[in-house]
């Protein structure tokens, strides 16, 4: 990106297009250890009441195991079978017995038998095995669940909520395995399957759709052989209505809240939401009073794998995938997506990254939502998210180097106003990152707007970036944009 020629530092190729092409390439970096980070956290649903009233689980050899078998197979009482099965999925909770029931013939076929029963509690106790199994940190125990899947799958459509739930937090187990376990759901018809579970009225069952979905939007594959597949099953729709439900929510909360420094943000942005209850143009979707009851009990824990599924249905390679095809709303997705920043921010900001997230994504290839940002004044609650963390901090920049990039009228907007100082804040921190954000913002400010960089002379802007100039990660960028400083 940058290259040293007698004695000087410059940018190389088309300046705007090697910051951006540079940038998107830490992006893929860092969207890439987000998403291993994510498809290594398995879920493990217990009944602690249960587990507590049950004792410690023991550990059964081969004979156990198949006795187990045997007797939920073919005991006499329902309740005799019942309890064979329990004492089967208290054991596979050890690693050394779940390898000891994938090693013994039959073991998988008689479970699966089991699962597909008509006698209701002996189908729960099946699937909580095959969860636990689904949980093993050694894939090969978790592979061995395969020929369950197709059932699994069917039981999605059933009307037991709490049944419909273990299996898709087992689905979402078997989906972070492998290529291969997501190459075999597929064509066994996953993606409409779980876009039928968005209609469901459980806030259980779509927390654990919202897990399920998002281990496999992002999963490395996805924007070739699996977001395609979701636009004929209307999925992207379907997000987009919980979506709607996410604001409704937060925009009522926000508006009895009125948190005194965020209160007339939360007017601004109320404004800017307008009327919800009309279909956002690009979009189509209708968020109607109908799914308000999703609202009354909505979930923080909901919120995450929404904004999760929706970052990974816009991410660039994603969009480039569907031609294009992919829209996302109008303003009012920024506006809204406001609110929940705000409500994150006050109750749970670890949230706050998935948000940001979500709007980097939106902003990065959209001058329309870039627009939107400026014209209803988010550009200065953006800064005010800076101190949170470093996380958050080059999620900030990384969007506003999303709208600087976008050319002279919007770096227009950007300045004079809080965003020079805000950068010479963030000039004095210690992370890399951050810095190194901080600078691509600023060299893409100066090169469209000159005389931003007379002001950032001014405020002693020279003496914050000298601190850098030994940084082995920096040096070559603070080098650059002291060059642009002082000679333009």
């Amino acid at each position: 990106m940058w290259r040293q020629q007698q004695g000087r530092f410059r940018l190389v190729g088309c300046g705007v297009e090697e910051l951006r092409r540079c940038r998107r390439e830490r992006e893929a970096a860092l969207r890439k250890a987000r998403r291993e980070r994510q498809l290594v956290s398995k879920r493990l649903l217990r009944e602690s009441a249960l587990e507590e009233a049950e004792g410690v689980a023991a550990i059964l050899g081969e004979a156990e195991i198949q006795q187990f078998l045997q007797l939920a197979q073919q005991g006499t009482e329902g309740k005799q079978r019942e309890k064979a099965l329990v004492n089967l999925r208290r054991g596979l909770q050890h690693l050394e017995i779940q390898q000891t029931f994938i090693r013994l013939e039959g073991s998988m076929r008689t479970l699966i038998g089991l699962l597909t029963s008509n006698q209701a509690l002996l189908q729960l106790e099946a699937a909580r095995c095959l969860h636990e199994l689904s949980h093993s940190e050694q894939p090969a125990v978790a592979e061995a669940c395969l020929p369950a899947t197709s059932y699994l799958l069917t039981y999605l459509s059933g009307h037991s909520s709490d049944f419909i739930e273990l299996c898709l937090y087992t689905l979402g187990n078997l989906i972070v395995e492998s290529e291969a376990v997501r190459r075999q759901l597929l064509p066994q018809g996953i993606v409409p399957a779980l876009a039928a579970c968005i209609q469901s009225p459980h806030m259980a069952v779509l927390e654990a759709l919202g897990y399920a979905l998002s281990q496999l939007l992002q999963a490395k594959e996805a924007p070739e052989k699996i977001i395609p597949s979701t636009m004929p099953c209307s999925l992207p729709m379907g997000l987009c209505l919980l979506w709607g439900c996410c604001c409704w929510t937060w925009l009522r909360l926000s508006r009895e809240l009125r948190m005194q420094d965020w209160s007339w943000w939360v007017k601004r942005t109320d404004q800017g939401l307008g009327d919800l209850s009309s279909p956002c143009p690009s979009s189509g979707v209708l968020v109607a009073p109908s799914f308000l009851h999703l609202t009354l009990n909505f979930s923080l824990q909901l919120a995450c794998p929404v904004l999760r599924c929706l970052s990974n249905l816009l991410t660039e390679a994603a969009v480039e995938a569907m031609g294009g095809q992919i829209q996302f709303g109008d303003e009012r997705v920024v506006a809204a997506l406001f609110i929940l920043l705000q409500f994150f921010l006050q109750k749970q900001p670890s949230l706050l990254p998935e948000g940001l997230w979500l709007l980097n994504n939106l902003t990065a290839n959209s001058p329309s939502f870039c627009t939107s940002l400026l014209s209803l004044d988010l550009i200065e609650p953006l800064l005010q998210l800076l101190p949170v963390s470093n996380v958050v901090s080059v999620l900030v920049l990384t969007v506003l180097c999303n709208v600087a990039e976008k050319g002279p009228a919007y770096c227009q907007r950007l300045w004079p106003g809080p965003l020079l100082l805000s950068l010479l804040d963030t000039l004095a921190f210690s992370d890399t990152e951050v810095v190194g954000q901080s600078l691509e913002l600023l060299q893409l400010l100066f090169l469209y707007q000159p005389e931003a960089a007379q002001a950032f002379l001014q405020q002693s802007g020279l003496q914050a970036l000298e601190r850098h100039e030994e940084e082995a990660q920096l040096q070559h960028r603070v080098r650059a944009l002291q060059e642009t400083v002082l000679h333009g």
